[in-house]
């Protein structure tokens, strides 16, 4: 007979996951959004709600301040505001969840790259009162160039706008009409008060004129659209198993977590950026052996001919091979304190593989609020997104981040001390051709080599 613990664990292991990201400006209400999902959706332990409603009563507030369930630091707390992003992992009967929640404050747009850059879906807040803002197109133009695939328009304090249909369909408008012309692909507008619980996780008594489905209904059913098994197939070869022991003399596998796609045995594989190639032999996943693996399983491979691998290497189909390349055009979000330059020494770190680079040139800044370009900036600020030109000291194997944004996405890294300089994503820009074709700038004479640095 099963325990408690052992059929809790086989209901999690039969759903699904969604990783989402909530976002939008200051005082729309995502801590407190989020806060009413966990606490509705009976996510929340005892002792946290009742530390919650300790630090509202010393606040003076009568009623538990939801919001106080994800803005975790002193900071946040004493100023109403969220910072960093506060991750929170919860799960219903139909699917479990990991939730980001972001800041809304433009100086730390940076902090919901890191939020978004995994989410499938991003909620994203408006105030009914005050309908689209500057701050909620940045971040529509965030989930667009993160190519998250699912947004939800969540137009928030409906009930200090007496719950009005006009109000809730004219800022749906024109939300969805400036999401879509980024390209995203799907939009779902919902009306809510998170302080209230319309339509957070019951449906709304005050809203019958509403016939959708409540934000939590929409998490628990929308696409999970994050199975990259159809996808090219990429194994990042995270570290080479050589036992040499007496029972496995000539043991050589090569272990990391496939990244996107299926790989078979008998399969011809690629090795890059070397370009040798040899056939699956053999497949271990967890102490056994199978024929067949797929993303995002973590194995070790085994090839026919014994030949030069090691970590960093990418592992793929031989009939699907990405172009290797010293070259990279990229679009990146700078989060760092100190500046991009052009002429800089970096080090670019893509899936296992880190190597030296030069910023060649910084064709363009983003201006997020219109999406106007501002050529040749010279450099990039914080929470600045721009187009970049990085020249590597070895070929790398980039996917377009449209196509897999796991081998699609770098880091830069600043050499002297190891501080992560800016998240970058190659290839085209925006999914749609008119803001892609805005991003494109034309070609310059490459900038002048570091000495030490000349590639």
């Amino acid at each position: 007979m099963t325990s408690p613990t052992e059929q809790l664990a086989e209901q999690l292991s039969a759903t699904t996951l969604l990783r989402f990201a909530t976002a939008g400006s200051v005082d729309d209400g995502k801590s407190t959004l989020v806060g009413r999902l966990l606490h509705d959706s009976k996510s929340v332990l005892a002792d946290q709600l009742e530390a919650v409603e300790h630090a509202s009563r010393s606040r003076g507030q009568e009623t538990p301040d939801l919001a106080l369930l994800t803005d975790g630091l002193r900071a946040e707390r004493e100023q109403g505001i969220t910072i960093d992003v506060a991750y929170r992992y919860f799960a219903t009967p139909r699917r479990r969840f990991i939730l980001a929640d972001t800041p809304g404050h433009v100086q730390y747009t940076r902090n919901m790259v890191t939020g978004a850059s995994t989410a499938e879906l991003a909620v994203v807040l408006v105030d009914a009162r005050n309908g689209v803002v500057e701050q909620t197109r940045r971040h529509a133009a965030v989930a667009a160039l993160l190519r998250v695939p699912h947004v939800v328009l969540a137009v928030n304090k409906m009930d200090l706008v007496d719950y009005a249909e006009p109000v809730f369909a004219k800022i749906a408008e024109e939300f969805t009409a400036y999401a879509a012309s980024l390209g995203v692909p799907e939009i779902t507008a919902i009306p809510i008060s998170a302080l209230a619980g319309d339509n957070v996780v019951d449906p709304s008594a005050n809203m019958d004129w509403y016939g959708g489905p409540t934000v939590l209904e929409h998490l628990e059913t929308v696409p999970v659209s994050h199975d990259l098994t159809g996808c090219h197939a990429r194994l990042p070869v995270q570290y080479v198993i050589r036992p040499q022991t007496a029972e496995h003399p000539d043991y050589r596998g090569y272990a990391g977590q496939i990244a996107a796609g299926t790989f078979r045995v008998g399969e011809s594989v690629t090795v890059l950026p070397s370009g040798r190639t040899s056939k699956v032999s053999g497949i271990d996943l967890l102490g056994r052996s199978v024929d067949v693996a797929w993303t995002p399983q973590s194995v070790t491979l085994l090839l026919e001919d014994d030949i030069d691998v090691s970590r960093g290497d990418l592992i793929v189909p031989s009939d699907d091979a990405p172009a290797t390349t010293q070259d990279i055009e990229a679009t990146v979000c700078h989060v760092a304190d100190e500046p991009l330059t052009v002429g800089q020494r970096v080090l670019l770190k893509h899936t296992t593989r880190t190597v030296k680079a030069i910023v060649k040139e910084i064709p363009s800044r983003l201006t997020l609020d219109d999406l106007s370009q501002h050529p040749e900036p010279g450099r990039l600020v914080a929470n600045d997104i721009g187009r970049v030109k990085v020249r590597t000291a070895e070929p790398l194997a980039l996917d377009s981040y449209a196509h897999s944004r796991r081998t699609g996405s770098f880091l830069l890294i600043d050499p002297a001390d190891g501080t992560t300089l800016a998240a970058g994503m190659a290839g085209d820009a925006f999914a749609a051709g008119m803001a892609g074709d805005a991003f494109a700038a034309e070609d310059k004479a490459p900038a002048a080599d570091d000495e030490g640095w000349d590639f």
